[in-house]
């Protein structure tokens, strides 16, 4: 795939505030992450399931299970990265071996329909609201998309991956109003390690959906921190 140099993508620094992931723009402001704004607006819900899911496996194991998963993931878009910008690349540990098998469906399932791209490890922001970091900004079949490579321990039904779409909608409405685009698409390409390709395609009035409720946590994030702490 060629690369199309268009748009000038930020130089960035990560640091954490109050625990929580921000990013400081060019040198200037500070906005917290889209994965900041997600897990601070996570439902009561969500986060019952999570504490349910720890406390049947066990802290260990699931802090061991998490911890698994994470290197495989980086691993995995290491190895995507290089191959996009066409580097050499090599990674011989366990991890990078399952990782490696794992990206190569990515790429010959995924990509292949990528016929140029405008950046990979991008970050993206909106002025005075959030900032984030997304996989890669191409053209996928001749139409201008997000697209976000997520490793996963098992098959994931569509219903089970809302926060994805919400990242890959902040980070649409993100380059649109930054580089002045109309996005329309986003796309999660997604790997088990026992190399089960999903491909998950959000476009139309879904897209718009998930932008329309990507305001709406925004919004709940900012809200909050303007409420008064309760006594203790």
């Amino acid at each position: 795939m060629k690369r199309n140099n268009s748009y000038r993508y930020p130089k960035t620094i990560r640091e954490m505030i109050d625990g929580r992931r921000h990013y400081e723009i060019d040198g200037k402001e500070k906005l917290p992450s889209v994965t900041t704004i997600l897990s601070a607006t996570q439902s009561a819900e969500k986060r019952e399931s999570l504490a349910a899911w720890r406390g049947r496996v066990g802290e260990d194991e699931a802090t061991r299970i998490v911890d698994r998963s994470a290197a495989r993931g980086t691993a995995m878009h290491l190895i995507l990265e290089k191959y996009i910008l066409e580097q050499g690349y090599l990674d011989l540990t366990n991890v990078g071996k399952q990782a490696h098998n794992m990206a190569l469906q990515v790429i010959q399932k995924g990509l292949c329909n990528i016929t140029e791209f405008y950046g990979t490890e991008c970050t993206l922001y909106y002025p005075g609201l959030y900032a984030g970091q997304t996989d890669l900004i191409a053209n996928h079949k001749n139409e201008m998309a997000v697209v976000d490579f997520k490793q996963s321990n098992k098959p994931k039904k569509r219903e089970w991956i809302e926060d994805y779409c919400l990242q890959l909608a902040a980070y649409g409405m993100a380059h649109d109003f930054v580089y002045r685009t109309a996005i329309t698409k986003g796309i999660i390409m997604m790997c088990t390690p026992d190399n089960f390709y999903q491909e998950f395609i959000i476009a139309g009035e879904e897209y718009r959906k998930y932008k329309h409720k990507w305001l709406e946590r925004v919004n709940e994030y900012y809200e909050s921190k303007r409420l008064p702490a309760s006594a203790g």
